[in-house]
């Protein structure tokens, strides 16, 4: 087991205006991402299931074409291989976990 000190992780810009910063254990990585208001992920699919969960601002998810309006402590599950983006309508801190773990993601430790 490790302690993580996320303030003394550098941030990775995953998508303009998505800083992200990475927790990797042997099968989730968890992501702790600030994104800039009015910052969008365009569309696209992994084959890792995805937990996201918003902590702080107001946020859109659409998932398979369904548009989710989310605010503080707001989660939605998305299942693997499936197509999804995402705009922050205001600055947001988002949390999102990984399973299984986000080997691309490894190299932003």
């Amino acid at each position: 087991m490790e302690k993580v000190e996320l303030c003394n992780k550098m941030e990775t810009e995953i998508f303009p205006g998505f800083y992200a910063k990475f927790v990797h254990s042997d099968n989730v990585t968890i992501s702790y991402v600030r994104i800039d208001e009015g910052a969008d992920a365009p569309e696209h699919a992994h084959p890792h299931e995805q937990i996201c969960q918003v902590i702080e601002g107001k946020f859109e998810l659409t998932v398979e074409g369904k548009t989710y309006k989310m605010e503080t402590n707001d989660v939605v599950v998305i299942p693997s291989n499936v197509k999804h983006s995402a705009k922050a309508f205001t600055a947001c801190k988002v949390v999102d976990t990984f399973y299984p773990i986000r080997e691309d993601f490894k190299k932003f430790m």
